[in-house]
């Protein structure tokens, strides 16, 4: 076959490729419907976003309802749910904890390296954790925690080093994971295999500490954590 032959074909070849892969993405967008989430989320008539709510009030920690910022809610797809609280105990420890719950675009997932690091946060370690959760059908929640770290100043106009332990994980219908890559992989399957854009929701606690600190500051969220999530979030199907 002569060069520019061979060229001719590849060419042809290329165009086919990208017209098959764009006609298979435009039918499984028009054929695609969208699952369960794996929240207690109540519809909204007329609306795709859903109410989702933290509780007010775990084992002595009260809440403050911190409502969307108005950056977010422009940058994320409009059909994107959101809840967030921030949680006070009585002996100083506190922890911001957040939902978002997609709809129909995905893109109201984000990756987690993102956030923190825009904000001045340094990602310093990554750990996986299990966290027991209790209630009717108990299960094993797995988890990512990381421990980040930067210097603010003080009001003195000084230097302090901070710490800052974050958690997180994703959820939807029966379904649970602790990264990103996981969430997504599920999506192309189900959306190939089912026609079925799954619902997923990325949930996060923070907090903030002195150096030192970061484990006491830890055992304190996972309390917090494993007893207000039975209120929010669906157990997996392996729990039932």
């Amino acid at each position: 076959m002569k060069v520019s032959t061979q060229k001719g074909f590849l060419f042809i070849v290329t165009l086919v490729l990208i017209a098959g892969t764009a006609g298979a993405l435009s039918w499984l967008k028009s054929n695609q419907r969208l699952g369960p989430p794996g929240l207690i989320a109540t519809a909204i008539p007329g609306s795709v976003p859903m109410r989702i709510e933290l509780p007010a009030r775990v084992l002595d920690f009260t809440s403050t309802n911190v409502p969307t910022s108005d950056v977010v809610l422009g940058y994320l797809p409009k059909d994107t749910s959101y809840a967030q609280r921030h949680y006070q105990a009585p002996d100083g420890a506190w922890a911001l904890a957040n939902l978002i719950l997609m709809g129909a675009d995905r893109t109201s997932i984000h990756r987690p390296d993102y956030c923190l690091p825009g904000q001045g946060w340094q990602i310093q370690k990554k750990t996986e954790v299990k966290l027991p959760i209790g209630g009717a059908h108990p299960y094993v929640l797995p988890v990512m925690k990381w421990t980040v770290g930067r210097t603010a100043t003080t009001p003195e106009g000084g230097r302090q080093e901070l710490k800052g332990i974050y958690v997180f994980w994703f959820v939807t219908d029966h379904q649970t994971t602790d990264n990103f890559p996981g969430m997504l992989k599920s999506i192309f399957i189900n959306l190939v295999r089912h026609g079925v854009m799954q619902r997923w929701a990325y949930v996060s606690y923070f907090s903030v500490c002195l150096p030192g600190q970061e484990e006491a500051m830890f055992a304190r969220m996972q309390q917090l954590i494993v007893h207000s999530v039975p209120a929010f979030q669906l157990p997996p199907a392996s729990a039932k």
